[in-house]
């Protein structure tokens, strides 16, 4: 794996240790908290803040190298949980670099304790404290105007995670998607499984959802529209009928960090106006 290098930020403090962040909603809360100059580099998730891309790509957080990760030399790991493989995370540990594991979350409270594990990690526990305090306020009040936009009335939503060989990959329960559509006053269409799974044709059209939700993809990921909405499985249900589709990104809208109140906002006003 070819890296880029870079000094550490001008305003870093040398004497703290140098930090590798894997998890994008982990990078947020490291510069939310004011510590990006303590990066040394990042995965291939943490996409924002835009500077955070200028720093060293170790690869995707679930398929590291030892090699790429040990390259760029930390002297902390700030993980989101589910980085690996095992056999990378076992080599990592065993060389000796502190390693602190974030829990995936969401919910609001979820988010604060995440924030405040990142900020105990980087010895900033108070300036983490005032963060997360702020955040999940700020996703109550976004969650409370949802609900009221929604009022009696809230819209079915099917989340839609990819459209490999036409064959729509679409999320269940328990799944961050499905913890986003509820905080913005939405309603899962599909509640019959977990996590995110195929599902046939008929089963799309009796989920009878009112708005597709999808990640705002390009390249060969990208569906058009009307070509989504042409397909047998998504031509008898109300979301085409109205063409209401809402596409967003990936780790603003799922990622659960210190933008998620105004993702809730957007998502909410995508769903009902206002």
């Amino acid at each position: 794996m070819a890296l880029t290098t870079q000094a550490r930020g001008s305003g870093s403090d040398s004497s703290k240790p140098g930090v590798l962040s894997i998890g994008g909603s982990v990078t947020e809360i490291v510069y939310a908290l004011g510590q990006g100059d303590r990066l040394v580099a990042r995965d291939t998730t943490s996409t924002y803040p835009p500077e955070a891309e200028d720093l060293p790509d170790v690869g995707y957080m679930r398929a590291l190298s030892p090699e790429g990760v040990l390259s760029v030399s930390p002297e902390l790991i700030l993980s989101e949980d589910g980085a690996g493989p095992p056999e990378t995370m076992a080599v990592l540990t065993s060389s000796g670099v502190d390693i602190v594991t974030i829990p995936n979350v969401e919910s609001g409270p979820g988010i604060a304790e995440k924030i405040k594990r990142v900020g105990d990690a980087l010895g900033v526990s108070k300036e983490a404290e005032a963060l997360a305090a702020n955040v999940e306020a700020e996703i109550a009040t976004a969650k409370a105007r949802a609900d009221r936009l929604a009022g009696d009335s809230p819209k079915r939503v099917l989340f839609v995670l990819s459209m490999q060989g036409g064959r729509v990959m679409a999320s269940g329960t328990g799944t961050a998607a499905s913890a986003i559509i509820e905080l913005a006053g939405g309603v899962n269409a599909v509640t019959e499984f977990e996590g995110y799974k195929p599902m046939t044709d008929e089963a799309v059209s009796v989920a009878a959802p009112d708005v597709i939700l999808m990640m705002d993809r390009g390249g060969d990921h990208a569906i058009a529209n009307e070509v989504l909405f042409g397909m047998p499985a998504f031509q008898p249900t109300p979301a085409a009928e109205t063409g209401a589709i809402v596409r967003m990104d990936g780790l603003y809208l799922l990622g659960f960090g210190p933008r998620t109140a105004k993702a809730v906002s957007d998502l909410s006003h995508h769903l009902y106006g206002g």
